[in-house]
């Protein structure tokens, strides 16, 4: 390589690299934003910092990475050349000599980049992160939010289980207390207690009651039952999610997991878990094959003094339509084990059909080039 094609790759290269970090930034903040608003019912009725609340949905951030990544490797290259050829730079840099392959090299670079990262992201980074944030959206919905009772403010532990409390002493004494537990699907309660505690039994948060009456109502029979009690402890976990009890999420399965499921996974589910392992494996390579289709677009085809239009709105109908099958390969695979090869198929044969397309062209010159000085 010259020092002037060397000089032309860095400076590709580096306009490549500062659209991708841009591109990406700007993506994976705007879907930030839009998806951790579902959280801010955690800040605004349950009393939740607003660190608590970035700490938490700041773990989202590699996932999202890890989708938008391929997407933004996509546009930056389709930007960027489109804007050389616009600029008849792409014209001068085939004018100094350089040919298809040289042209398309930085940005062939920029998606080994990107692919690299997108492994790391999808078999490391991702599952430990989903594994951080289903843990601590668990702790925060079923240990620590008992804890955050604010007085006068009836606070939702979930769905079915509302606590108020009128005053709250500073030795921790809570004072006229009212508990609404819909959890038993055969009866509604209403606990009224003058006074009462929080306390931790085996690592759950319960409220016990001092002088007060529990009044049930038997959806049953339509009985409604009045207990009177002196002491009463009730369980403020959240019924819903199986008390102190997680269970993991596919997310946050490591690739050895997912290629071989504990035993307690039902048959009928672990051919989901086989697709997403192929999946994390071959979704980066998704990264590679939306830059050459890129390339593809901007680099081919007969030169036109302003550039042409036609083939980058086609490239970016094609990448629309490979993601949305994506998903339908997916599916597809996940119900029929012999459809597994569907999702490489998916990730590499966009890549290798544009890579065709891109430099075949210079392999046909070459070839004549040959055959002439042969002939």
């Amino acid at each position: 390589m010259t020092l002037r094609a060397a000089r032309i790759e860095s400076y590709v290269l580096r306009q490549l690299g500062f659209g991708l970090v841009a591109v990406t930034g700007g993506l994976v903040a705007l879907i930030w934003l839009t998806q951790s608003l579902r959280f801010v019912e955690l800040v605004v009725n349950r009393g939740l910092s607003f660190r608590v609340f970035l700490q938490l949905t700041s773990l989202l951030l590699p996932n999202f990475v890890a989708i938008i990544l391929p997407i933004a490797g996509f546009v930056v290259v389709l930007f960027v050349y489109q804007k050389l050829a616009t600029d008849r730079e792409l014209t001068v840099m085939r004018g100094a000599g350089l040919s298809q392959f040289a042209l398309a090299r930085p940005a062939l670079y920029l998606g080994l980049i990107a692919m690299m990262i997108g492994y790391a992201l999808n078999l490391s980074i991702v599952p430990a992160a989903s594994s951080a944030f289903r843990e601590f959206q668990f702790e925060i919905r079923n240990k620590v939010v008992a804890f955050l009772l604010q007085e006068g403010v009836f606070t939702p532990i979930s769905d079915q289980l509302t606590v108020y409390v009128r005053a709250r002493d500073r030795d921790g004494t809570l004072r006229g207390i009212l508990v609404d537990d819909a959890r038993n699907p055969a009866s509604h309660a209403t606990i009224l207690a003058e006074s009462g505690r929080l306390v931790m039994d085996g690592g759950l948060p319960r409220v016990l009651l001092l002088n007060g009456s529990r009044e049930e109502l038997d959806h049953r029979t339509g009985r409604l039952n009045v207990l009177s009690f002196d002491e009463n402890a009730v369980e403020l976990a959240d019924a819903d999610k199986g008390g102190a009890q997680r269970f993991r999420d596919v997310s946050e399965m490591s690739l050895d997991e997912l290629f071989n499921p504990p035993a307690i996974i039902p048959a009928r589910d672990r051919g989901k878990l086989r697709v997403e392992g192929h999946r994390r494996l071959a979704n980066p390579l998704t990264t590679l094959s939306f830059t050459i289709i890129a390339l593809a677009a901007v680099l081919t085809g007969a030169f036109r003094r302003h550039g042409s239009l036609m083939r980058p709105a086609l490239a970016v109908l094609v990448v629309v339509a490979l993601v949305a099958s994506g998903l339908a390969v997916s599916n597809l695979a996940a119900r029929q084990s012999a459809l597994m090869p569907l999702v490489w198929l998916h990730a590499l044969l966009p890549g290798l059909i544009a890579g065709w397309v891109l430099l075949a062209p210079q392999f046909a010159r070459a070839g004549q080039a040959h055959r002439a000085v042969a002939g």
